[in-house]
């Protein structure tokens, strides 16, 4: 199974490109991973908040398979301790679907649709983090995941 973080959107902070850039290489070490961009709508100026969702749901769906697991970071999803999602992880990775996709929305959220074709939504935090910033953030607890789930001692309990 490959895991995806698909994001909307290109980071232009170095640090954060650094950081999932490191995070990124780990992961490799356990599992094929790869950062999906979605460029950014342009001319966005004169299109509703729901509109921009609903664009924006269109192109992330145009990147998840019929069989792939879809999972989107959201603030109305569940919250994990480091321990939990990896027991989580575990039992996404059990499914057996090519594609775990974890993905970051837009500033606005997703859409009804993306909602819908969506298994499983996950908050990092009930803090609200920038969209740059998450995808560090999140490559990180899944090298964390994995380092717990072989026994590995990055994860202190």
């Amino acid at each position: 199974m490959n895991l995806v973080l698909l994001t909307v959107g290109k980071t232009d902070v170095k640090w954060v490109k650094e950081g999932l850039d490191l995070y990124a290489s780990r992961l490799g070490h356990y599992v094929p991973f790869q950062v999906t961009e979605i460029p950014e709508l342009k001319k966005v100026s004169a299109l509703s908040q729901a509109q921009i969702k609903e664009k924006e749901g269109e192109l992330i769906l145009r990147q998840v398979g019929p069989q792939d697991v879809l999972v989107l970071l959201d603030e109305h999803g569940h919250e994990y301790r480091s321990l939990e999602f990896a027991d989580h992880l575990q039992k996404l990775l059990s499914r057996g679907a090519k594609n775990l996709v974890f993905c970051v929305g837009g500033a606005y959220g997703f859409s009804d649709a993306v909602y819908a074709r969506s298994q499983d939504k996950i908050s990092l935090s009930r803090m609200t983090f920038s969209h740059q910033m998450v995808r560090t953030v999140f490559a990180e607890q899944l090298y964390r995941a994995f380092t717990i789930l072989k026994g590995e001692p990055y994860h202190h309990e």
